[in-house]
């Protein structure tokens, strides 16, 4: 039996916007609440998103800015918990920010902001956070019935009708490991803790130096969870062929384009970097992208690049084609594309080019296939694709519809946001859908 001081009414994993979002919103219906963070502070991801000015949402939110096994799952904890909810709280808060290009809005100082903003509501709450906590073996002590703790399914569950289970031992203990940072500080303490809802919004394999872990999967899987497959989301491409020393040639190098894949296609500013391609477009086409797939660049979106030259050419007859593109794109793109597509007629002025040659040079100015060797994996990626499979979970309250008092919240399940702030969103709907119930 554990002491007292180890019972909550509420136990959540993980101290990112999720964690805490979904802990404030507990607390103030008056549960006990404690959040375990296994890193040694809170919010890291929160504080290195946007650049350091955290992209919190966008006021463009809906569900189709969200790929899952289930395109529908997202809808209901974004319409209970909307932009304009959180940009409310924003502005309760006094935080200036700036809207972006395509509805991104921005702290206008710092992602400090937003943190200090939840871990304000966090303590006016009454919530607990414990860091540098690992969390061990977890049990449950009631079984997997299907059942809530009011005795209803999960879908009917709704408001505060999980109050009521507070006068019961605890459904969930589980180990705890809490390493002491100081010295000073004595050794490292295990300890046991019990609580009625147990929140798992520990992220997912992204970053792993901002604390991305596996840990979420594991523990779906102690309780027969499906997953789908995980993939890194919103990651830059790296080549391993001759395009390799071209990008790096090119890094720093950045122009707005038109990228597309297996049927969808983005226009935003790429980067070329020293590994590859990055920038908002890739990021963004990366979501949709395999091994083995090819991406298709328009360099001159909106432009038929063809009949343009072939004009020029009777126009502008003695100018060279480099120094036409150069007015259009930057000039060591434009030697590379040189050295790539017309190199033997680096010095031809454009009269001396067939109308063949020319519309056959626009075709890949419109449409410049490449195949990445991969992406540049978790390390980098802001997001993982895949996680906890949304039919085993409920859209109303992110409980586990056969595991009662166990939820998942945030990038844990399997729902991805495009870039822009909505993975953001998604992390502050499916935190207060649960926190308004457990």
């Amino acid at each position: 039996m554990q002491d007292s001081s180890n019972k909550y009414d509420v136990i959540i994993l993980g101290a990112g916007a999720a964690g805490l979002l979904c802990a404030a919103t507990a607390a103030l219906r008056g549960r006990r609440v404690l959040v375990l963070e296994k890193a040694n502070k809170v919010g890291k991801k929160i504080l290195m998103s946007g650049g350091g000015r955290c992209n919190f949402t966008n006021i463009m939110v809906e569900s189709d800015n969200y790929i899952s096994g289930n395109p529908h799952f997202s809808k209901s904890a974004l319409n209970r918990y909307t932009q304009w909810d959180f940009i409310a709280l924003v502005e309760r808060y006094s935080i200036e920010y700036e809207e972006r290009k395509h509805g991104q809005l921005f702290c206008k100082h710092s992602a400090k902001d937003i943190l200090a903003m939840l871990l304000d509501e966090c303590e006016r709450a009454g919530v607990e956070i414990k860091t540098s906590c690992e969390p061990g073996n977890i049990e449950a002590l009631l079984p997997s019935n299907g059942l809530s703790s009011t005795g209803l399914s999960s879908t009917e569950t709704d408001g505060d009708s999980h109050d009521g289970g507070q006068q019961l031992e605890g459904r969930y203990q589980l180990d705890v490991m809490q390493s002491r940072q100081r010295k000073s500080a004595g050794s490292d303490e295990a300890y046991g803790l019990a609580c009625q809802s147990l929140v798992v919004a520990t992220g997912a394999l992204s970053i792993p130096t901002l604390g991305g872990s596996g840990l979420g999967y594991d523990i779906a899987r102690q309780f027969a969870l499906p997953l789908t497959e995980r993939r890194a989301g919103l990651v830059p491409f790296m080549f391993s062929d001759g395009l390799e020393p071209i990008c790096e040639r090119l890094s720093g190098i950045a122009l707005e384009v038109e990228v597309s894949c297996n049927g969808h296609a983005f226009s935003e500013r790429l980067l070329f970097t020293h590994r590859g391609i990055s920038g908002p477009v890739i990021l963004q086409i990366s979501n949709y992208w395999y091994p083995g797939d090819e991406i298709t660049i328009d360099l001159l979106p909106d432009i038929d690049a063809g009949q343009i030259l072939v004009g020029a050419k009777h126009r502008q007859g003695k100018s060279s084609l480099k120094s036409l593109l150069n007015k259009e794109l930057p000039k060591a793109l434009v030697n590379e594309l040189q050295m790539l597509w017309w190199p033997e007629y680096s010095d031809t002025p454009l009269a001396q080019f067939s109308d063949k040659q020319l519309l056959l040079i626009g075709e890949k100015l419109n449409g410049w296939h490449l195949k990445p060797s991969a992406t540049e994996g978790y390390r980098t990626a802001e997001v993982t694709l895949g996680g906890v499979g949304t039919d085993a979970i409920s859209s109303k309250t992110m409980e586990a519809k056969q595991q009662p008092g166990l939820y998942f919240i945030g990038e844990v399940l399997d729902v991805s946001g495009h870039l822009g702030g909505f993975n953001f969103q998604w992390a502050w709907s499916s935190a207060y859908s649960a926190g308004l119930v457990v």
